[in-house]
């Protein structure tokens, strides 16, 4: 859908980290770079005595259940990322734990991505997952939010390019050069847009404490694998809707009746509690089976492949029945914990 134009990058650093910036073939260039965190209402924190989160992690304790919110991976490609940037930052089996806990104490999954930072902004919601210029623009408007980067974070170029067949090809190649200018890009420091740039030079003129990805004051522990996120794209955004989005409740449920039964136990150990963990923050699909290379064309089959779409529908419903049966099973172990 893209064709290649002949334009003047300037300065633009090859690599963010160990990521391209720039198309190799010439098809788009990077003309900002973005990475994800934590976006949270301190008026709604304070009212509601709950501390700043700083990782991930933060996210899974007790303390933050109902407080939290996010998007579906299949409804925002910056919500895939997010969570892209977990299961590659912690690995497939662990990554996937975290997530199920985090969404575990989450209020809702906003059916579009806009929908989590809104929610932030109007103390809908306490904490939200964003990609970074959410959490950024809120703050320098004005909003009561705050926005940190957890140290599994990850920073990739947003692309900009040329529509092939397009009516314009002279403009479309104007207006790239200008985006990715001094001019162009000291308009994504305005406070309402509070974009990244991908001009070094720009952070000199930034306000002080902007986050600047080539000067350490963002230490993204993830080199992201952009083909590693694509052999599994469509696989990933089916798990989390059948686990996660369409069982949303259950996992609520069975979420708060592990973390009361943690309350209970008061430190001591208990293999049923053990048990009702696994259930609940155990996607069934192992790493090994995600890299299936016959699995994940499944995934990423269209309407006219009737065979794999039967296949692809399948594994829907046997991973959405396990997941239903694996929380409720968990809530109930939990619930008889004494």
């Amino acid at each position: 859908l893209l064709q290649k134009v002949d334009i003047k990058t300037g300065k633009i650093p090859e690599k963010v980290g160990s990521y391209p910036i720039n198309d190799p073939e010439g098809f788009y260039r990077g003309q900002a770079l973005a990475g994800y965190g934590l976006m949270w209402n301190t008026r709604y924190m304070q009212a509601n005595k709950l501390p700043a989160p700083k990782e991930w992690a933060d996210l899974t304790k007790p303390i933050y259940h109902g407080h939290v919110a996010t998007s579906s991976p299949s409804r925002s490609g910056t919500t895939h990322l997010t969570f892209e940037t977990i299961l590659q930052g912690e690995g497939w089996d662990k990554g996937w734990n975290q997530i199920l806990q985090i969404t575990g104490n989450c209020a809702a999954v906003t059916e579009r991505s806009f929908g989590v930072p809104d929610g932030v902004q109007n103390g809908q919601f306490g904490i939200g997952l964003v990609i970074d210029f959410f959490g950024l623009a809120a703050k320098a408007s004005g909003f009561p939010t705050e926005f940190v980067y957890p140290s599994v974070t990850a920073i990739v170029p947003a692309n900009i390019a040329a529509v092939a067949g397009s009516r314009s090809v002279e403009g479309a190649k104007r207006f790239m050069e200008f985006t990715l200018s001094e001019e162009g890009q000291m308009l994504l420091l305005d406070p309402k847009i509070s974009r990244l740039p991908v001009l070094e030079s720009i952070y000199a003129k930034a306000p002080a404490g902007y986050p600047n990805p080539f000067g350490g004051t963002i230490q993204a522990k993830v080199n992201f694998d952009s083909n590693l996120s694509k052999s599994r794209y469509y696989l990933v955004s089916s798990l989390f809707d059948q686990v996660i989005t369409f069982r949303h409740k259950e996992l609520v449920a069975a979420t708060k009746a592990i973390h009361d039964a943690e309350k209970r136990l008061g430190g001591r150990s208990s293999p049923q509690l053990e048990e009702a963990r696994k259930l609940a923050w155990t996607v069934p699909v192992t790493a090994q089976q995600a890299q299936d290379k016959e699995l994940q064309k499944a995934f990423a089959a269209k309407k006219g492949d009737e065979a794999g779409v039967r296949r692809k529908t399948q594994i829907e419903e046997e991973w959405s029945s396990k997941a239903r049966a694996n929380y409720i099973r968990a809530a109930e172990l939990a619930s008889a914990v004494k």
